[in-house]
């Protein structure tokens, strides 16, 4: 039957061309489609395949051995389709060589003991990649993948090589084929407007989960993992579940399971369900207890200093080769929380040589006697996050996994895990974690603040907690916008808090009211000789440019309150306007020991605004102003990025909280918890304590606009 292959310019099928020159299937080729399209191969009687693996599993049909010689053979065929687009993730890349690399140590080919369709599969993806590949061919790192590489390279050299000289020049080298979350749909120059793929995602079938440990509040990073989660779920028609990830009870609470639902629901992300990694410690009991029964985990009571030391070093444990039995008595010693048990943990026996630590033979359980928030005190043993959550992720049917990038070297153990687990293998996606400048996001470091008093609690707003930047006066769709600006990148990035405030000012200057204060302790009387005798109000707009923002009531009278800084900057018989009212002329400037202690003038209201140099906030001198506490804030350590080997006591701030005692305008007491206003010439606020009586100030948390800030010291 004739067919055509159509598919993008920009990216080849690679894997498909190779399969049917090899089969010896005639396909004209038409690259025609939109870019980010599969390909489809169309028959003349009209039928169609679309997707690389449907049509690979096509041609190998042509050639009976390609697919397997039985069903067990062709089932590991179709195994190895789905795997070998890892290869094709810059991330994932030396993990899917190494492990191919260790599978391919005693075996000629992937499947069985010829050819199939899933070794020229692999062969493609790593000849299309291009330098990335060629330089790790020369070197000795993967000598088994190298040879089964160069043999089948040497087998078929004219009819591969044909096709890679044809078509990996015109292929992205190197790149992975996912484009970055920051690609638009339709070129929209709109950040919120992201397009991704998930690898071998289908729209209706993907399940993500956002799974935060309940051991502190969600902060800016986690919610770029929760935002990201959201994205992918909505963008595939899929369903999200938060999962708890509750298996350490010596530092998780009930209190911190309602805030981080609490703040999930501020970053107006819709779940599918709310689980407990906790649901499943029956079934992770049962898991562990197979695994020793396989001879795929051991008991070891080797103390925890000499077990650190022996995985760094590759030294097996003395536990090591204990007899199944053995390590059943002391599994079941562990449950019960007896003394010996204490004295123990489970490991997985990976391989105490491979060169990525983290398949050492992990600890998969420990004992812990202290209550869980949810269960108390049934269990004594709990499982480290490494076994739990690819065991929980598989049975859950999350079919994605989004990691940050910090956790790749543990990767290759999450798939080992689940293979001796014997459960279906979870796609992970990386992404890179949001590191920001001056900033600890560590809640272990986070705690310590908290604990010392060194803040509030866990919502101050020197936190980068969601619940404490929001209390500083972020709006959530300035954060929504700030991580979704940087995409699904895998690349490592420390970003400036000035972008978030930067974008954070463009969504509320538009709308926040505008109002006035001087500092209490800084300020002048100004004697205006014409002004009113008797005082008089008027009915202004709150935001010259927005209706939404209300009225105020603002009162004139012949004496008004300058800030100092303002007086001090005023010459004799200069003219200044006083906005929103017109324009003054300085007539006398009165001073004790070089200190103004008040202005002269009088109104010159026919005078032009544009004719002066300084337009000076100014109130009434009136009993109804009101008392307010302005509070400025400052990162809570010195540098700007702390290295590993850096303790941050040791560059904690001295300074980083300010209070400053202001009058404001009588309308002042009138606003609302959480309400974000301008003091005009002085910068943006919100309220985090209102009016409540005139001995007691209102609490105004200064909002920074993303310009660079004097430290407070």
């Amino acid at each position: 039957m004739e067919a055509k292959l159509s598919f993008s310019q920009d990216s080849p099928p690679i894997s498909i061309i190779s399969a049917a020159k090899v089969a010896g299937v005639s396909l004209s080729i038409d690259p025609s489609l939109a870019a980010g399209s599969a390909p489809v191969l169309c028959f003349s009687s009209g039928e169609s395949l679309r997707g690389i693996n449907p049509i690979l599993e096509y041609i190998a049909q042509s050639s009976p051995s390609l697919h397997g010689r039985d069903a067990v053979e062709s089932g590991h065929v179709v195994e190895w389709l789905e795997y070998a687009p890892t290869f094709l993730l810059g991330s994932e890349f030396e993990v899917a060589c190494s492990f191919v690399d260790g599978y391919l140590m005693s075996r000629t080919f992937l499947v069985g003991h010829v050819l199939t369709i899933a070794d020229i599969t692999v062969w493609s993806n790593l000849a299309g990649i291009g330098q990335r590949w060629e330089s790790l061919r020369k070197s000795k790192k993967y000598q088994n993948l190298v040879r089964w590489f160069n043999g089948i390279d040497s087998d078929y050299k004219d009819t591969l090589n044909e096709v890679i000289a044809a078509y990996v020049g015109k292929r992205g080298i190197g790149k992975s084929p996912a484009p970055n979350l920051k690609e638009k749909v339709n070129d929209s120059k709109d950040p919120s407007a992201p397009e991704v793929d998930l690898p071998g995602a289908k729209f209706g079938e993907v399940c993500v989960r956002f799974a935060p440990e309940p051991s502190g509040y969600l902060h800016i990073g986690h919610a770029k993992a929760a935002l990201l989660n959201k994205y992918f779920a909505e963008r595939y028609q899929g369903r999200l579940i938060v999962r708890f990830d509750d298996t350490n009870p010596s530092k998780e609470s009930n209190e911190f399971v309602e805030n981080l639902l609490k703040d999930i629901e501020t970053l107006g992300i819709k779940y599918d369900a709310v689980t407990y990694t906790s649901d499943y410690f029956p079934k992770l009991m049962e898991m562990a207890e197979k695994l020793i029964k396989q001879g795929k985990a051991y008991v070891d009571d080797t103390p925890k200093e000499q077990m650190r030391s022996e995985r760094m070093d590759g030294v097996e444990s003395k536990c090591r080769n204990n007899t199944v039995e053995e390590n059943l008595s002391l599994w079941k010693e562990m449950i019960n929380g007896s003394e010996r048990g204490m004295q123990c943990c489970v490991r997985g026996k990976l391989d105490m040589q491979d060169p990525n630590k983290s398949l050492r033979d992990p600890v998969y359980y420990r004992c812990n006697t202290d209550p869980h928030h949810r269960i108390g005190s049934k269990y004594k043993v709990y499982p480290t996050y490494d076994f739990a959550c690819p065991f929980v992720d598989a049975l859950e049917g999350v079919t994605h996994a989004l990691r940050s990038s910090e956790y790749h070297d543990r990767n290759a153990q999450y798939y080992r895990i689940l293979q001796d687990m014997g459960m279906r293998r979870v796609e992970i996606y990386e992404f890179s974690r949001l590191n920001m400048v001056y900033t600890l996001l560590s809640k272990r470091k986070l705690l310590w603040f908290v604990q010392n008093k060194k803040v509030e609690d866990w919502t101050d707003p020197r936190f980068p907690t969601v619940q404490g930047i929001v209390r500083r006066g972020l709006k959530v769709e300035a954060l929504i916008q700030f991580i979704l600006q940087q995409g699904a990148s895998k690349n490592l990035n420390l970003m400036e808090w000035d972008k978030l405030w930067t974008i954070n000012k463009k969504i509320i200057d538009p709308v926040c009211a505008r109002h006035t204060a001087v500092l209490k302790d800084q300020r002048v009387i100004f004697r205006l000789t014409n002004g009113p005798e008797k005082s008089f109000v008027r009915i202004l707009p709150r935001h010259k440019k927005f209706d939404g923002a209300g009225k105020k009531a603002t009162t004139f009278t012949n004496r008004i309150w300058l800030d100092y800084a303002d007086a001090s900057a005023i010459s004799k018989g200069e003219e200044v306007t006083l906005m929103d009212w017109g324009n003054a002329i300085i007539k006398e400037i009165k001073m004790e020991n070089g200190v103004i202690t008040e202005l002269i003038g009088e109104l010159h209201l026919e005078g032009s605004v544009k004719t002066t140099k300084l337009k000076v906030t100014w109130l009434p001198d009136i009993d109804d102003l009101v008392p307010l506490s302005l509070v400025e804030f400052d990162y809570l350590i010195s540098k700007k990025k702390l290295e590993e080997d850096e303790n941050f006591l040791d560059n904690l701030n001295p300074c980083t909280r300010k209070e400053t005692l202001a009058l404001g305008d009588a309308n002042m007491r009138n606003l609302l918890r959480g309400e974000v206003i301008q003091l005009e010439r002085k910068g943006y606020y919100r309220c985090d304590a209102p009016f409540v009586r005139s001995s007691k100030p209102v609490v105004l948390f200064a909002i920074p606009d993303g310009r660079q800030q004097a430290s407070l010291n």
